[in-house]
């Protein structure tokens, strides 16, 4: 008598069962990886917002409340005196306007700079430039303040001390731009260019035309980067300018300081003033802040 082994019917829900166990075992351990990274990030969130919601509420107290001891966060007589009279003691409109002036003008020119600079730094091939890339990284390796005393004399001797030109002029080359955008060009893919060579485009129209493009979220990034380097700079401008009508935000905040005391309420107000712009900035381009696709223009 001869015996045939059948295969075992499988029970339906057995499977579904140990399906859904697998599913529930492997999604808890992603779940558990993405609580423990969203808790670092609210940590950190809070270690860097703390001082800075600290300094905004404590523009909001009267003088005499500020160094009250126990410190508290929240004021106990919220006032605006502080914003009132920083913006009665200070010309605010006029380093505003000055700020504005250097500081749209120098990232303009920063951008266009080290656009063209990371270009021909990541696709052209030439031993020069490669040596040139390490001197441009070198300077990054030097404290800014070692350099302010020969680039003050060669502004001086070309007459444009005291003038916008001498705060923007300097200002314009940064080795964090270059490197930015070399990277950047760096990852997209050579095909394009030589696709672009092949249909007769030039040099000049292939960077206009395609790159410039394709880099228009590395150029937003360094935008607000510039904007912000240029809105918060002190030492350069307070080197460089001696007429109170040109003086910037930051020199008209330090104008407040008196020599002997200082009202921290109105110094706090000003502060809080000055962080507006920035604020302003930020929130409108952050969307546009590395986002970009570099095969968009390439076919499989």
């Amino acid at each position: 008598m001869t015996t045939t082994d059948m295969p075992r019917p499988v029970d339906a829900g057995s499977v579904r069962a140990v399906a859904g166990k697998r599913r529930h075992s492997g999604g808890g351990g992603g779940l558990r990886r993405v609580i423990s990274a969203t808790t670092l990030l609210w940590v950190l969130a809070f270690l860097y917002g703390l001082p800075v919601l600290w300094f905004v509420l404590s523009s909001f107290k009267p003088a005499g409340e500020l160094f009250s001891y126990p410190l508290t966060a929240f004021p106990h007589h919220p006032t605006l005196s502080g914003y009132l009279q920083a913006w009665r003691s200070a010309n605010f409109y006029q380093y505003f306007t000055n700020s504005a002036i250097v500081c749209v003008i120098t990232t303009i020119l920063t951008v266009g700079a080290s656009c063209c600079t990371g270009y021909a730094l990541a696709k052209y091939d030439n031993k020069w430039l490669k040596a040139f890339f390490i001197c441009i990284l070198a300077t990054t390796m030097l404290p800014s303040e070692v350099m302010l005393a020969p680039e003050f004399l060669v502004v001086r001797n070309l007459g444009l001390y005291n003038s916008f030109g001498g705060v923007i002029l300097p200002a314009v080359l940064t080795a964090t731009g270059c490197f930015m955008f070399r990277q950047f060009f760096k990852t997209v893919p050579d095909d394009l260019v030589e696709a672009a060579r092949i249909d007769g485009a030039r040099e000049l129209s292939i960077f206009l035309r395609i790159m410039v493009p394709l880099s228009r979220p590395i150029m937003l990034t360094l935008a607000i980067l510039s904007f912000q380097w240029r809105w918060n700079d002190y030492i350069w401008p307070l080197l460089m300018l001696n007429d109170p009508s040109k003086f910037t935000v930051q020199i008209g905040i330090q104008s407040i300081v008196g020599a002997q005391n200082i009202n921290w309420s109105v110094l706090l107000g000003a502060s809080v003033i000055s962080m507006i712009p920035l604020i302003a900035v930020f929130l409108v381009f952050q969307r546009y802040v590395m986002n970009a696709d570099i095969n968009a223009g390439l076919k499989d």
